[in-house]
């Protein structure tokens, strides 16, 4: 087996790790690129394929998620990661730690972490590395990566939020969800919701968008009572998807074009969350992007009564 073929057999693997370390589908396709440029140019011949270009990748993404963290502490409103359709990686001996890695939730809280923390945490919990791979990897001793593993396990137990497990009814409660939202059942949308329920969008700026946070069955559905008559009007339809692992949708215009993603965190047979990406710079990988400004413009405009001719 060739170099680029031992390559494009351990990209699934590459793009995840730096897709868990950077929240963004497009830095971490340009983190795995630049791995391959930088494996196709070095003379090494290492004893692990995969563990050399591991940590190549690590690398790389720690020094983007560095620089991005500055941009991130800027961002306009709340920060989600770019929303992944499909993890190209599988594992069965680690498809719990994979699927949870995943999920919007954890993603939103690695956050919390440093650059560092968030790529031992990944390597560790996630993939299962060792440390002798990870110190290499992060440039760093083994009581050192020991350590940054401790620190970033404790965090991430601290905020880890507590979903359920059962694919299967998080599944049919998406199903009722986004069933009762195209029927433009509000009061069947309320009651699937959980009582301290948050509905939260990353807009960036760059797209309109509720508060940034709304709290409690009632509000949320007074939300949806606004946009699901507007969504109609203009034609906008919801394809329901998996997206980070979870329930969700699309949201797309009437030619087709990606308005918004959604998840939705499921606890105790009710939505706990609800999470909207808006920013169109999150999107482009989905499909192409609809104008929202534009779609808004519409959905005013089609809101207001025509005038009538006094004449006719």
């Amino acid at each position: 087996m060739n170099r680029a073929e031992e390559f494009q057999e351990l990209r699934p693997l590459l793009f995840a790790i730096a897709y868990r370390i950077l929240g963004s589908v497009s830095e971490a396709e340009d983190a795995v690129q630049e791995s391959w440029l930088r494996w196709e140019a070095s003379p090494a011949e290492p004893r692990s394929t995969k563990a050399f270009l591991s940590a190549v990748v690590t690398r790389i993404s720690i020094d983007v998620l560095r620089s991005a963290r500055v941009r991130r502490e800027a961002y306009v409103g709340p920060w989600f990661p770019e929303p992944l359709l499909a993890d190209p990686y599988e594992d069965p001996e680690r498809s719990a730690e994979l699927a949870d890695s995943l999920s919007m939730a954890a993603l939103v809280l690695l956050e919390r972490l440093t650059p560092l923390e968030r790529a031992v945490f990944v390597l560790r919990e996630v993939f299962g590395f060792g440390f002798p791979e990870i110190a290499a990897s992060v440039e760093r001793s083994e009581a050192a990566c020991r350590q940054l593993a401790v620190r970033a396990r404790r965090h991430m137990d601290e905020g880890r939020p507590r979903f359920e497990a059962d694919r299967k009814e998080r599944d049919q409660l998406a199903e009722r969800f986004f069933d009762a939202f195209r029927e433009g059942d509000v009061d069947g949308l309320q009651v699937l919701l959980a009582a301290d329920v948050a509905m939260v969008g990353d807009g960036g700026g760059k797209a309109p968008q509720f508060a940034r946070q709304i709290v409690g069955p009632a509000n949320v559905a007074r939300v949806f009572a606004a946009l699901i008559p507007q969504f109609t009007r203009i034609g906008v339809v919801v394809e329901p998807r998996r997206i980070n692992g979870q329930p969700g949708g699309i949201f797309r215009d009437q030619d087709g074009r990606v308005v918004s993603t959604m998840v939705l965190e499921v606890l105790d047979g009710q939505i706990q969350t609800i999470r909207s990406v808006l920013n169109p710079d999150k999107l482009g990988h989905v499909g192409p992007v609809a104008d929202a400004w534009a779609l808004h413009r519409e959905a005013n405009a089609a809101r207001r009564p025509r005038r009538t001719d006094p004449k006719s």
